[in-house]
């Protein structure tokens, strides 16, 4: 598992070499897997974001609370974007094969993860809110 995703890495810094593998597909399906990834971009800066709004604005929370509401949003925003790349690169790959595209179980942990965070969120508000 690590030297694949060493394997598919290396592409990352040299995408040219993508086109050493298969045909190249029809374009219309290798932008919609631009526009996937960048919808994964995208997510990973609001993620962001609001690991930040949480650290810088939500003062009234407990600390604990906050920090860890903050970490798992900065947290699943950098997961996002290494994602992002990973899953663009084994998509295109497969399409140039002729191959299934990829499933990833990532959707279910970033759903998770911001559940979580939404969680930590209501619970600091509330626990927040009755300490003043």
């Amino acid at each position: 598992m690590i030297s694949g995703f060493r394997a598919a890495a290396r592409l990352w810094w040299a995408p040219e070499r993508m086109r050493a593998e298969g045909e190249t597909p029809d374009y219309r399906f290798s932008l919609a897997n631009e526009r996937t990834f960048l919808a994964w971009i995208r997510t990973s800066l609001a993620l962001v974001g609001g690991g930040l709004a949480v650290d810088q604005f939500l003062t009234g929370m407990r600390a604990g609370v906050r920090t860890a509401t903050a970490v798992v949003l900065l947290a699943g925003g950098a997961l996002c974007a290494v994602r992002a790349v990973n899953h663009w690169l084994r998509t295109e790959r497969a399409m140039r094969r002729g191959e299934d595209l990829p499933m990833s179980r990532f959707p279910v942990l970033l759903a998770l993860g911001t559940a979580l965070a939404a969680l930590l969120v209501g619970t600091g508000v509330l626990l927040g809110g009755l300490g003043r």
